[in-house]
């Protein structure tokens, strides 16, 4: 049966697998130094910084919002592009040193292609995917996220300690041409007239940006992203206060080690037994993780949490986009993509803004132990919206083939 089975890595597979990683490479590098380039060159305030930081995922969010509901009456490969070469455009605008609101400008515009050609990246390959391999094959995409997730902040860190400021974003743009580059030899299979007439509509309709089957796990996504948001702004400011700086900076390579090393085996997993047999036991790790991670004593716990959240949530975050694109017709593939990262993006961009209210009141230990009960306390969500259902599913399969 093994000779039967449909070839995933094919060279467009790989090809949008590379455009994905140079997007996400920027998009982390740029967020572990943007805001210290907008105290020092347009002396801004700590908030003003902030926002610089976060008004990218903003732009992104948008991004994805609007470009779900046009990507296929534009065309994948065109959307994809288009964005790639909007993508490297505006990341000249940092050149152009005005002031901080010229900054905020550009990082809007900046986020907003990232949306749009990262959207576009999700969507193609998806449809290049065999379908028998879906959890698998999204897994094995996603993993280019975890490695930029990884490599970006360490490039970041390393440049802004040796270079200057100038220097990153002409890196930056070199990366986003390559991506451009890279991307021009994808081939796409695009929709039939007829499948993309059944995006025509009259008036506005929220459905039209939002796929509804894939809003149910998109909502389980946002809220573990929302946990993970915990660990990927605060991190750096509780090792300070835990004297753990040293092993802290290692925390991300240890994290996508976890996943690289796991998700072959969780995609193969989802394929043959089906989401819930990744999905509960990743729950409990992030959990776990977590509440380790609220009680590091030394470095040794802190890199063993990192190893646990990425065996959970790096594992959730790839599974849950295989069951959006599961649940979703082929013809509104582009919408589940882009609701998916929506929810995605929306816990991991707005979860910081919200928690660090909550930091002065709880500290960072007692963050990360609330964390980790709403991580696990998402069992029931997703029960809820999805678990069960796979349950009786595969319940009625196995008493129908036994019959």
């Amino acid at each position: 049966m093994s000779s039967t089975k449909e070839k995933l890595w094919t060279k467009d597979f790989i090809t949008v697998s590379s455009v994905n990683f140079f997007l996400t490479l920027v998009f982390y590098l740029l967020m572990v130094t943007i805001a210290v380039y907008a105290v020092e060159a347009h002396h801004a305030t700590a908030s003003q910084a902030g926002l610089v930081t976060g008004i990218f995922i903003i732009g992104t969010l948008v991004g994805r919002l609007f470009i779900g509901k046009y990507i296929d009456r534009i065309g994948r490969k065109k959307t994809l592009i288009i964005g790639l070469l909007l993508f490297s455009l505006s990341t000249s605008l940092y050149f152009i040193e005005i002031d901080v609101n010229f900054l905020l400008i550009t990082r809007f515009i900046h986020g907003l292609t990232l949306g749009m050609a990262s959207t576009a990246s999700g969507t193609i390959v998806t449809s290049i995917i065999p379908q028998t391999r879906k959890g698998e094959g999204i897994g094995y995409f996603s993993m280019s996220n975890t490695l930029a997730t990884a490599i970006g902040p360490f490039i970041g860190m390393l440049m802004s300690q040796y270079t200057t400021f100038h220097t990153i974003f002409i890196f930056c743009l070199i990366l986003g041409i390559i991506g451009l580059l890279i991307g021009l030899t994808v081939n796409v299979k695009e929709l039939t007239e007829d499948q993309k007439a059944q995006f025509h509509s009259s008036g506005f309709q929220l459905s039209s940006f939002i796929e509804p089957k894939a809003l149910p796990i998109a909502l389980v996504t946002l809220t573990v992203a929302f946990c993970y948001s915990s660990v990927l702004s605060f991190i750096n400011f509780y090792a300070i206060e835990k004297d753990l700086v040293s092993a802290a900076s290692f925390f991300f390579f240890v994290y996508a080690i976890a996943v690289l090393l796991s998700r072959p085996f969780t995609g193969r997993l989802m394929d043959s037994k089906g989401a819930n047999y990744v999905m509960y036991p990743a729950f409990i790790l992030f959990g776990v993780g977590l509440f380790l991670l609220s009680n590091s004593a030394n470095g040794v716990m802190l890199l063993v949490a990192g190893a646990l959240i990425g065996l959970g949530f790096g594992n959730m975050q790839s599974c849950t986009q295989a069951i959006a694109v599961k649940l979703t017709p082929p013809h509104r593939m582009g919408l589940a993509t882009s609701t998916f990262f929506i929810f995605l993006d929306g816990g991991l961009g707005f979860g910081p803004y919200l928690l660090g209210l909550l930091i002065p009141i709880t500290g960072y230990s007692m963050l990360y132990i609330y964390m980790g009960i709403v991580s696990i306390a998402s069992i029931i969500l997703y029960f809820l919206v999805y678990g069960r259902i796979e349950h009786n599913g595969s319940k009625q399969a196995h008493q129908t083939a036994s019959m």
